[in-house]
């Protein structure tokens, strides 16, 4: 419970047999030594909360403010330090972290929304300006991203008494505003969207628990399995024990895995069906053979039917793994099949068709059939990679389960509004990954402590965005006070959930 006095008296608790009760005093000096002078009765507390003497009509309501979520994310925060390693813009930095896990709109917004929150009694802070934001920014981007990152990820390791024995990396890309900052390339947009300038943002997270080791910016133009080149450098630097590093089909290269070899890690990585892979397989794909029951694997809510065998990438052994889907099969056949048939209509009409579907039509506009079964050849197909010894279905279950990666992925872009980006000037867009990671970082460690209830973190935060603090005022006696509303049975789980102290705050 907090109490506010707008005069140099202050509430003292009066313990009686009776209860706790509320009183206003003031400190005076009488002849050199303090003497407390009672000014009058306030009320009494009872089962945890306070009482006014004051008639409910006389208690007026000054402020509702935006407390639940906020002291959550503030709490998980400051286990792990995050703000002692921000300073002198810590509570600056903050604030705009936690707006990206709840409502980040832009820049200029933040004095207004930092106003309609109860941060100033949680962060050392009365008030934001963007003037001080903008140099928040700029102090973010001056650290030492690397060095700083695997600092944070040791202090997460020892909180959580963390022991990484696998880790998933991934590439994702997003785009910008205007077409001036110098990290803006036209490249392979993942969302197929031409013409948009974007940058690529790597990110490694723990396979188990999904917290972010660390993430790097790249141009627009850079290629995936380039970015891990860069990466694995910087991994380098964690010194942790062997383990499993997981990533997808379009980073792998021979140098990657060779790279990651000489760390004492093991690959497990998707591999992209091209001509030399077809051909290997070409003996092991006939489906007559495949599809029988000890090549049964089911991963979740997914089936495959899989074989193996021995292989090496540019000198690395391993196991090479063929899985075929036969619901992914279907999907790809049927989405070509539509396409082709919607290019047939428009050639007859003597209008241009997609890019890439002339190779199934000849001169006269008939369908290529040989062209049409040759890339219906391997559909539903897929190729796994690792350097490690696994049982089948571990190696099938601990690929195609790391879509804890995607689901980060899915809330840098959602929740957490990585993107648009509306910066020009490179170190600005640094700093707002940078933020957007940190964001990622409180958001996965919610999940964490999240993950014995049904609730997600995006939806734990939206359970508490009605828990509010009200600030009160007796109109006669002006004394003032707040109070946390009365907690939902959900919001009650929440917080015991993630830590049950946080029910007495």
């Amino acid at each position: 419970m907090v109490y506010i006095m707008y005069t140099m008296s202050f509430i003292r608790r009066i313990k009686r047999k009776s209860g706790v009760y509320l009183a206003e005093v003031e400190n005076k000096w009488v002849k050199g030594k303090v003497v407390q002078r009672h000014l009058r009765y306030v009320g009494r507390e009872a089962d945890g909360k306070t009482l006014l003497a004051a008639s409910i009509s006389e208690v007026e309501v000054e402020q509702v403010k935006l407390y639940g979520p906020l002291l959550v994310l503030h709490h998980l925060a400051k286990e792990i330090g995050l703000a002692d390693q921000l300073d002198p813009y810590g509570p600056e930095i903050l604030s705009l972290v936690y707006a990206h896990c709840l409502d980040y709109r832009s820049l200029n917004h933040m004095p207004a929304w930092f106003g309609r929150t109860d941060l100033q009694f949680l962060l050392p802070c009365e008030g934001l300006t963007e003037k001080r934001l903008v140099g928040a920014l700029d102090h973010l981007e001056s650290l030492d991203a690397e060095s700083w990152q695997r600092q944070l990820f040791q202090r997460l390791c020892r909180q959580y008494r963390l022991r990484p024995s696998g880790v998933i990396y991934d590439v994702t890309n997003t785009y910008l505003y205007g077409s001036h900052c110098p990290l803006a390339k036209l490249g392979h947009d993942k969302e197929q969207v031409k013409g948009r300038p974007l940058i690529q943002i790597a990110l490694a997270v723990t396979q188990k628990e999904g917290f972010p080791l660390f993430h790097k910016v790249f141009d627009g133009n850079v290629h995936d399995a380039r970015t891990l080149q860069d990466s694995v450098t910087q991994f380098r630097g964690y010194h942790l024990r062997p383990g499993l590093f997981i990533y997808d089909r379009g980073i792998v290269s021979g140098r990657n895995v060779k790279d990651v070899k000489q760390l004492h890690w093991d690959t497990l990585c998707g591999m992209p069906l091209r001509e030399n892979l077809k051909k290997f397989w070409r003996p092991f794909a006939d489906l007559q053979q495949l599809l029988q029951l000890p090549y049964r694997q089911r991963v979740g809510q997914t089936v495959f039917y899989a074989r193996r065998r021995p292989y090496q990438l540019d000198g690395v052994r391993g196991q090479l793994a063929l899985c075929w889907n036969e619901r992914l099969q279907r999907d790809l056949r049927e989405s070509r099949r539509d396409e082709i048939l919607y290019a047939q209509k428009l050639l007859a009409q003597g209008q241009a068709i997609k890019p890439g579907l002339e190779r199934f039509f000849d001169s006269r506009g008939h369908l290529r059939t040989a062209q049409l079964t040759a890339a219906e050849e391997f559909d539903g197909y897929s190729c796994l990679f690792s350097t490690r010894s696994l049982p089948l279905d571990q190696m099938l279950s601990l690929y195609f389960n790391k879509d804890i990666i995607e689901k980060a992925f899915r809330s840098l872009k959602g929740i957490i509004q990585l993107r648009p980006i509306r910066h020009w000037l490179a170190e600005r867009v640094h700093a707002h990954v940078f933020l957007c990671y940190l964001a990622y970082l409180l958001l996965s460690l919610l999940q964490y402590r999240l993950r014995k209830t049904d609730f997600t973190a995006e939806s734990a935060l939206r359970e508490l965005s009605t828990m509010y603090k009200v600030y009160l005022r007796d109109a006669k006696n002006r004394f003032h006070l707040s109070r946390v509303v009365t907690l939902t049975k959900k919001q009650e789980l929440i917080l015991k959930a993630i830590d049950k102290a946080l029910l007495k705050t």
